[in-house]
This record gives C-alpha cells, sequence and structure tokens, in this order.
C-alpha cells in the first residue's frame, strides 16, 4: 500500500522472528506500537483514507489471525502481529501477505515435522481438526490447543515475515 511502510514492516518482522525463535514470543512491547505507529502515520501522510485503509488492514489481520486463535492454531502474539503489519499496510496487500503466508508456514511445517518424525501425527491433528467438529460440536479439542503443554508448537513469525516481505515484492 505505502512505499513509506517497506523498512518499519521489515524491522519488525525480523525482530518478531528473532524473539519467535529464540523466546516463543512475540513482545506486546514490539507489536502494539507498531500498531499505533502505523495507523498515526497512515493518517498523517494521506489523510482520513489513509487512517480509513489502516483500520481496515488492522481489522482484517486481528479478525483472521483472531479466528486461528480461536480454534486454537495461532498465539497470541501471532495475531497482534498480524492486525499491526495490516495497519501499515492495508487490506488489499495484507491479503496478498496472508495467503503467502500460508504457503510459507505449510512448507515450514510440513518440513518442521517431516525433519522431527512426526509428520503423520501432523496429518492426523489437521484431519481431526477439520473433520472432527461433527462428533465433538464446536468445542475445541484440548489436545489440539496451544495452552495445552505436550502439544509441539512451532513459531509463525518467520513465515509471517517470509509473507510480508514477499508481499511488497510482489508490488
Amino acid at each position: 500500500m505505502h512505499s513509506f511502510a517497506w523498512w518499519p514492516t521489515a524491522v519488525v518482522v525480523a525482530v518478531a522472528t528473532y524473539t519467535d525463535l529464540r523466546f516463543g514470543r512475540i513482545p506486546n512491547w514490539l507489536v502494539l506500537p507498531f500498531l499505533v505507529a502505523g495507523m498515526v502515520v497512515s493518517g498523517w501522510l494521506l489523510g482520513w483514507p489513509g487512517l480509513g485503509r489502516s483500520c481496515e488492514g488492522m481489522a482484517m489481520g486481528a479478525a483472521i489471525y483472531g479466528f486461528l486463535f480461536w480454534i486454537g492454531g495461532m498465539g497470541a502474539g501471532d495475531v497482534k502481529l498480524c492486525a499491526a503489519i495490516g495497519a501499515w499496510i492495508g487490506p488489499s496487500q495484507l491479503l496478498i501477505a496472508l495467503v503467502v503466508t500460508g504457503l510459507a508456514g505449510g512448507v515450514m511445517v510440513l518440513a518442521w515435522a517431516a525433519w522431527g518424525g512426526f509428520l503423520g501425527e501432523l496429518f492426523g491433528g489437521v484431519g481431526d481438526l477439520l473433520f472432527g467438529w461433527k462428533k465433538r460440536g464446536m468445542r475445541l479439542d484440548p489436545a489440539l490447543r496451544l495452552d495445552n503443554p505436550a502439544r509441539r508448537r512451532m513459531p509463525y513469525a518467520p513465515a509471517i515475515a517470509i509473507g510480508t516481505i514477499l508481499s511488497f515484492l510482489g508490488r
């Protein structure tokens, strides 16, 4: 959306990737000021239309990743990072970033599961997540939730970073 969004976004996704890989968290001190700055800068440089697009991007990122958080597939830091990125790049570029993020994340999780020797377990869990709702209703399986200490966790900030950076290169 905005050429000025390239460098701050690249810095934030790089730091988020580092903290997610190193500590398993994306800190609020990183994403919340980034979100507010995205709205302020968009409004300042582009006026009300820029602020509107910034709010749309933030809402879109929060809604999509919020749903993924609700079903147990994302952490809260991923949701906030995606909302903050949306505030900087707006909804149209965020949609591209999310598609590329999904592709990058899919490749990463398959490689991670194959390397770790639990590819079959991964496919079983995905199958239960997609098709097990008939037997359990709208209740989520506790074994598939991120807050389950026995569950494997893959840092997703690297996929978000790849999708976001490639969305800039594709514009």
